[in-house]
């Protein structure tokens, strides 16, 4: 027995009674110093959004309305030629409504 561990007497138990001490185990520094932790403050923490994510969603959402309007128009029997032409429309509406 080596420093209270390991076995009383080998004999019996299938090993030699030889102690090796675990360098792999993490020992706690108790010589660090502990810091207060954060308190959370209002603004901290909060990101505002990318101007590029922001631009995507609003590309989306024009795409979407144009899309059920070209929906709208296909449901009515309307020709291509006159879908095309008032999606066109309906875009730079949307684009100059975008704008202001």
């Amino acid at each position: 027995m080596y420093n209270g561990a390991g076995l009383q007497t080998p004999r019996g138990s299938g090993t030699s009674g030889y102690c090796q001490s675990n360098k792999f185990l993490a020992k706690s520094k108790k010589s660090a110093i502990r810091e207060e932790p954060k308190r959370f403050e209002a603004n901290e923490g909060i990101n505002k959004p990318h101007k590029e994510i922001l631009e995507h969603q609003r590309k989306r959402q024009i795409e979407l309305r144009l899309f059920l309007l070209k929906e709208e128009l296909v449901d009515k029997g309307c020709s291509d030629a006159e879908i095309s032409q008032k999606i066109e429309e309906a875009k730079r509406e949307i684009e100059i409504e975008a704008v202001y």
